[in-house]
């Protein structure tokens, strides 16, 4: 097995006026990235979180597209059109009356890659071209 050579920290806050103690304790202990996960404290407190990664300096993954054009470096996680689309049509089985027990249980399929170049220049960071070669959206 390969290693990264990376340590993992983990902050925890349960409510958008912890982020602030929680940025501040990721300074301290020096970390070169964040990722953050895809549950609404994240996304309610989007701007929050892209304004203070910005603040610290800290490069930040984020689980939705519009991390990333809220300024985010960086976002991944399931296209968000297609889950829709998904959701419309297990509807339209249920109102032709299949019943929604009998449903299959369905994962996202379709996944999208944003990365922010004004960030990552802000940043100070290159992007492999390489990386950008595959990304679904960059934004200049």
């Amino acid at each position: 097995m390969r290693t990264w050579g990376a340590t993992l920290q983990v902050s925890y806050a349960q409510k958008v006026g912890e982020f602030d103690a929680a940025f501040a304790s990721l300074t301290r202990q020096r970390v070169d990235a964040l990722v953050t996960g895809g549950d609404a404290l994240f996304t309610s407190g989007r701007e929050r979180l892209v304004a203070l990664a910005a603040q610290h300096a800290i490069p930040t993954a984020y689980f939705g597209r519009e991390s990333a054009t809220a300024g985010g470096l960086m976002s991944y996680g399931a296209d968000l059109t297609d889950t829709f689309r998904h959701a419309g049509r297990y509807a339209g089985r249920i109102l032709k009356g299949e019943k929604p027990a009998d449903l299959p249980v369905l994962l996202p399929t379709k996944f999208e890659l944003v990365i922010n170049l004004k960030t990552a220049k802000t940043l100070g960071l290159a992007i492999n071209p390489g990386l950008l070669a595959i990304v679904d959206e960059v934004i200049e």
